[in-house]
């Protein structure tokens, strides 16, 4: 495979290649917006709950579960995804109520979005697009088991309030937005595959402007999990990405969305833009690998390799990596070897790795959003963000052979002449995989 080392040094037409972050919406554990999730990000804040028994009955978990001492009792938990400002949108109590929580939030998020991008979607005239995708609706499973609510509701608002289908055109519904409205779906990787999709919609100008982002809310909203050998669960509900004890990951709860323009159109309008995708790629693992869940090392190297090249930078001067890290003691190796393989750098230049799932819980089809979210404010505010729960580095990724340096402390993000550059990494279980290179804005 050819490495990105050997891409042109030719500098691409800003207005042409690259897309504007303009506007960024987070909900995520121990978090209500970006600026509160950053403080936890560099505070070092493990935002995963806790809870006791009463809570868990009070929740509906059953006893036995209670009882198994294998049960888990964590999860990051989204406050407030029991609730919904439905006045706002022009929905009664009732009609609320048949919608899964998951497209109410994301519908929320989107506005936010829109609002932090200094806009309204009621003044935007020109074709706005949204792509984005959510977990399978375990709502729906609770409307249908409710009688006296699903007697009372035609099938029709139920199928439209809980399938992942109707997630994106309720947005472009209900905001007016009359640009593409695609829901995605490929697992983990859901919204960094959504933001790659809303960058080549815009490039190829099917839309002036797009959402893009992804969520995941389980239920019941504060319940554990029963934990089982060798799976990707942690025993202890407890995720060290890249540690020498990681023994697994923990879900948690949230979503986001960012607002996405070209470069051109957004420094021509005076947008403030919070940092500039310069180039993604995504691919599938195919058949190389033992099982249809496992990771593919080639794979996860060539997806990397390929978002390099359509960025057309130098791998040396990417200064963060966020990765997918879920902290398992199979993904994470493998993970390393293949960004090591992609860079193509010799030992020793020590860009930083990372990843957000210690902080947050995995976020499932919101956690792409969650990783380009952190590494756009790195970017943009020039801090490099420390990894939690870390210890001892995890010997089988040989740290020392790679260019890649782990850090416990928020630091100073020193660079070259040149912008500051991050990648960031979303791996799906099924094999999609994508990768997204980054810079700060000019």
């Amino acid at each position: 495979m050819t490495t990105s080392s050997a891409v042109s040094t030719s500098t691409p037409d800003p207005d042409e290649t690259a897309v504007a972050v303009i506007g960024m919406a987070l909900r995520v554990p121990g978090a209500d917006d970006v600026g509160q999730y950053w403080e936890n990000v560099c505070g070092g804040v493990e935002s995963i709950s806790r809870f006791t028994p009463d809570e868990l009955r009070a929740e509906g978990v059953p006893q036995e579960l209670l009882d198994d001492p294998d049960y888990v009792p964590a999860k990051g938990v989204l406050d407030g995804a029991d609730r919904f400002d439905a006045g706002f949108f022009g929905y009664s109590p009732y009609e609320a109520r048949s919608i899964d929580p998951q497209q109410r939030v994301f519908l929320e998020a989107c506005w936010t979005a829109f609002e932090d991008a200094g806009y309204c979607p009621d003044d935007v005239a020109v074709p706005v697009g949204v792509f984005a995708g959510a977990r399978l609706s375990q709502y729906a499973f609770n409307l249908y088991s409710h009688t006296r609510l699903h007697t009372e509701l035609d099938e029709l608002p139920l199928l439209l309030g809980n399938d992942k289908d109707y997630l994106t055109s309720r947005v472009s519904w209900q905001l007016g937005l009359t640009g593409p409205s695609v829901s995605v779906a490929t697992a983990c990787s859901t919204s960094l595959v959504a933001v790659v999709t809303a960058v080549q919609n815009l490039l190829m100008f099917q839309c002036d402007m797009a959402l893009a982002g992804g969520v995941r809310v389980g239920l019941p909203l504060r319940a554990g999990y029963r934990y089982t050998p060798d799976s990707i669960c942690s025993p202890d509900g407890h995720c060290r990405t890249f540690a020498a004890d990681a023994a697994g990951t923990v879900f948690g709860d949230g979503v986001g969305a960012v607002l996405l323009k070209r470069l051109g159109d957004a420094l021509a309008d005076g947008d403030h833009v919070d940092a500039v995708i310069r180039g993604c790629a995504v691919n599938n693992d195919g058949a190389a690998k033992p099982s249809w869940t496992g990771p593919a090392m080639d794979a996860q190297a060539e997806v990397i390799d390929l978002a390099l090249v359509s960025a057309d930078v130098d791998p040396a001067s990417i200064g963060y990596l966020e990765a997918h890290g879920t902290g398992t003691l199979l993904g994470d190796p493998i993970e390393l070897a293949a960004s090591t393989r992609a860079y193509g750098l010799p030992p020793g230049e020590r860009t930083v790795i990372g990843s957000v799932k210690p902080n947050i819980g995995h976020l499932s089809a919101a956690a792409g959003v969650a990783s380009l979210v952190k590494a756009v404010v790195a970017v943009r505010e020039g801090v490099v963000p420390p990894s939690i729960n870390l210890g001892d580095p995890n010997p089988a990724l040989r740290l020392a052979e790679t260019p890649f340096a782990l850090t416990t402390e928020p630091g100073e993000w020193r660079t070259a002449p040149g912008p500051r550059r991050a990648g960031v990494s979303s791996f799906g279980m099924g094999g999609t995989n994508c990768h997204v290179v980054i810079e700060e804005a000019p």
